[in-house]
């Protein structure tokens, strides 16, 4: 069932898989969408999401991007709905996003088409990309959440047309385009606690001194006086663009300590594997 993104635990041992199964199955932590569980496979390599817009014949890839699910710093901690991204990925390289093309999204259209139940949206696939290649994860039929943030700024075309021509089953690739040279980066702010307990209604102040990057509000609410206060775990992204990974990691660092309110929390390491890899 649903669980917010938080419901996967990779579990290196035994103890690890018995104590996840008591906490959804018996203490009930995301309630009914615990009644059941799936046990996979275990597959070692790195986790890249892949939007694509489809109009029920045709699917086209957006860019990939990668997520950092876990709350602390090197991927520590518990699984979080995701607390930063950065797109492109060298990870994904044209043989990975020819196969995954080839092998998982197109099948994917035409055997919905097949059934009768041709897909028009966005279609979501979290791949993880091994030694063998990628692997399929899940679908979702969605946006994906932080992923969006930092992919759709990046679009150098009209998404409006974009969505208009696949309601009407014309979309073509060239609608398309990308910023060329260009890498985002969405560091997402967090309140005290997350992804367990954590306080609301502390008072937000900075945003309007952010002038180069974009901030998106997510768990957020006005007060009756008109302030900005927090209202969720995740409360804000942080989206900046740069010529590089290097550029775009440094620039939404220096934008994010503007941005205050009681118990912030974010990762201080969004992008470090990608920078590793391009050093």
């Amino acid at each position: 069932g649903l669980a917010a993104g938080k419901g996967v635990t990779v579990a290196m041992d035994k103890r690890t898989a018995i104590r996840a199964i008591d906490e959804i199955m018996t203490q009930r932590v995301f309630g009914e969408a615990g009644s059941s569980i799936v046990i996979e496979e275990f597959l070692e390599g790195e986790e890249v999401s892949l939007l694509a817009f489809c109009d029920g014949k045709t699917a086209v890839p957006m860019l990939p991007v990668q997520d950092h699910k876990r709350i602390g710093d090197g991927d520590s901690g518990p699984n979080t709905g995701g607390m930063g991204t950065y797109t492109p990925t060298t990870v994904f390289t044209s043989e990975i996003a020819g196969r995954v093309q080839q092998e998982i999204l197109n099948p994917t259209i035409r055997a919905m088409a097949a059934e009768g139940e041709p897909f028009v949206g966005t279609l979501f696939l979290g791949l993880m990309v091994t030694q063998e290649g990628p692997k399929l994860i899940e679908y979702n039929v969605r946006f994906g959440d932080p992923e969006t943030q930092a992919v759709l700024p990046l679009l150098d075309s009209d998404l409006a047309t974009i969505f208009l021509n696949a309601v009407d089953g014309k979309l073509d690739p060239s609608l398309v385009r990308w910023k060329p040279k260009t890498t985002s980066v969405c560091v997402v702010a967090a309140s005290a606690g997350y992804p367990g307990k954590y306080q609301e209604g502390k008072r937000i102040t900075g945003i309007e001194t952010v002038g180069k990057s974009q901030v998106f509000q997510a768990g957020t609410r006005l007060s009756t006086d008109g302030e900005l206060l927090t209202a969720g775990g995740r409360v804000l992204n942080l989206v900046h663009q740069g010529t590089n990974i290097q550029e775009a990691i440094q620039g939404a660092y220096e934008e994010i300590v503007k941005i205050h309110f009681d118990g912030i929390y974010y990762r201080k390491d969004i992008g470090r594997r990608e920078l590793e890899r391009c050093r």
